[in-house]
């Protein structure tokens, strides 16, 4: 009988968790001085590298730590855990992931204008991870088997901008 009771609390609190975790989601705060969103780390001026010249000779930056330009072309429907980010909008990019999953950016950001600054990576994705980020969003190449070679892009702080139009 006890473990007939129990069963329905631990649904019941994993629901309620669930629940208070979503209701506890702040919107942006945008700095009104400059209309920036700010996460992470402050940018420190690290070497700037173009995001064209990034993704054409992505062995040439691996593991080095620099600051990328672009826009956001997507990011994790469920929490703003990633965003992937393009040189211009339409374009291949690439995914952008939060040091120690230490900040998460607006679940809105799609279409902003980015800085970034953090360290590239070279890495394959198991059939599992690629379908776990298709599921939030992300465009991925698989390979036959099913896996993914993805250029990646850890980001210790960002700021972002919404575009004005013109």
């Amino acid at each position: 009988m006890k473990k007939i009771m129990i069963l329905p609390l631990l649904v019941l609190g994993t629901v309620s968790f669930g629940f208070v975790v979503r209701s506890q989601e702040k919107p942006a705060v945008v700095h009104k001085e400059d209309g920036v969103v700010r996460r992470g780390q402050a940018l420190a001026g690290a070497a700037f590298v173009s995001l064209d010249n990034l993704l054409k000779e992505p062995g040439a930056y691996q593991e080095k730590i620099v600051a990328v330009e672009g826009v956001v072309e997507r990011s994790c429907t469920n929490k703003g855990c990633w965003m992937e980010i393009a040189p211009k909008a339409g374009e291949a990019g690439m995914r952008v992931t939060f040091k120690d999953y230490g900040f998460f950016v607006p679940l809105n950001s799609q279409g902003m204008k980015v800085k970034a600054e953090g360290q590239v990576a070279i890495k394959t994705l198991s059939r599992a991870q690629a379908d776990h980020y298709e599921g939030e969003g992300a465009r991925l190449t698989r390979n036959a088997d099913g896996t993914a070679h993805e250029v990646t892009f850890i980001a210790t702080g960002v700021e972002l901008k919404k575009e004005i139009a013109r």
